[in-house]
């Protein structure tokens, strides 16, 4: 006798169990309960979970969790060629993006690019010391012959970070000025900012080729574009409302105030936000190195899967670096955001 029988016959579904009755192979517990003539009794205390596996023991109606599962992956592959026709032409511009940033990187001689980034690092830092690091950190891993690496992972950073930016910063203001819409949103940055990072792989290995760099590129987009969203919401919600009624007060639209008052006001939550999502984009890339994105993850996949330890300790190191790299980069850039709206 299965644990939930009574719960079954108490019900009145006996009938509706049983018409979904079929014949099959027993289990142990089965046979020995047949044997028994179907005394084979649980006690209160063992009793188990009312899972839908053990609820099938007792009712054969009630779907086990193999054919739930079973049911969700047929449903998402009825629907795969219909989301395919929506999605393709909307995501291949993020493929020629990628591969045109990817190209763009690997093929500026390395000293044009070099400059052109410590260039860039000290407009956007106006620190020397910060400049002087980023650069001691790609002469050592060209040195170490991880430059065309790292380079391709600054590329797919570079393009993954402005999308985020470009789409979450919109997001994150539409939910400053609806509190409606921020309930509506929360929850589903809680699952993409909590949902574990190899499962974003999954649903888009069946949409996209694996040979295509959307895949991975959205992969990236979706995971790090959550800290530019809630933080930009933040900034402008903690916007000082004395300073929001001198704008009224000047006569001011509403989006003069948005251009003029609220987001130079929350610039530097705004900053935050993107110093995160760059973060996050890196620590994807290595894990998108499973669907064929290119760069140091790769050289850390090669180090697992043939038990290299060099190899995946020195393009771990490699990983690092570049991190501390766009970390005090984007740190500076937003010290030096903060200093600007102090004075």
């Amino acid at each position: 006798m299965a644990a939930y029988d009574w719960f079954f016959d108490l019900a009145g579904l006996r009938e509706w169990c049983n018409a979904e009755k079929s014949e099959g192979t027993l289990s142990m517990a089965d046979l020995l309960a047949k044997a028994q003539g179907g005394a084979l009794e649980t006690s209160w205390w063992e009793i188990p979970f009312p899972s839908l596996d053990t609820l099938n023991k007792s009712c054969d109606a009630v779907i086990r969790t193999r054919d739930f599962t079973a049911s969700i992956e047929q449903a998402f592959i009825g629907v795969k060629d219909k989301l395919k026709v929506v999605l393709d032409p909307l995501t291949q511009p993020l493929s020629w993006m990628l591969d045109g940033a990817l190209s763009l990187f690997v093929n500026t001689p390395w000293w044009l690019l070099i400059s052109l980034l410590l260039i860039g690092t000290f407009f956007a830092s106006r620190n020397v010391l910060v400049t002087i690091f980023v650069a001691l950190s790609f002469f050592l891993l060209a040195f170490i012959d991880h430059y065309t690496y790292a380079v391709q992972t600054l590329s797919i950073i570079f393009v993954c970070t402005i999308l985020s930016v470009i789409i979450g910063v919109p997001i994150g203001i539409a939910m400053s000025k609806s509190n409606a819409f921020q309930r509506f949103t929360i929850p589903i940055l809680d699952m993409l900012q909590t949902l574990p990072s190899f499962v974003y792989l999954i649903p888009l290995i069946f949409l996209f080729s694996v040979t295509e760099s959307k895949l991975y590129g959205i992969a990236i987009i979706m995971y790090a574009i959550v800290p530019v969203v809630r933080l930009t919401d933040l900034g402008i919600r903690l916007v000082d409302k004395d300073v929001i009624e001198a704008a009224n007060a000047f006569g001011m639209t509403s989006r003069q105030k948005l251009f003029g008052v609220e987001i130079p006001l929350a610039l530097p939550n705004i900053m935050a936000g993107v110093n995160q999502t760059i973060m996050m984009a890196l620590a994807m890339v290595v894990i998108a190195s499973l669907v064929s994105a290119p760069g140091l993850g790769t050289l850390v996949l090669r180090g697992i899967r043939n038990l290299e330890l060099g190899v995946g300790l020195v393009s771990g190191f490699a990983i690092v670096l570049l991190a501390v790299v766009l970390d005090r980069v984007s740190k500076a850039s937003l010290a030096r955001i903060n200093t600007a709206h102090s004075h």
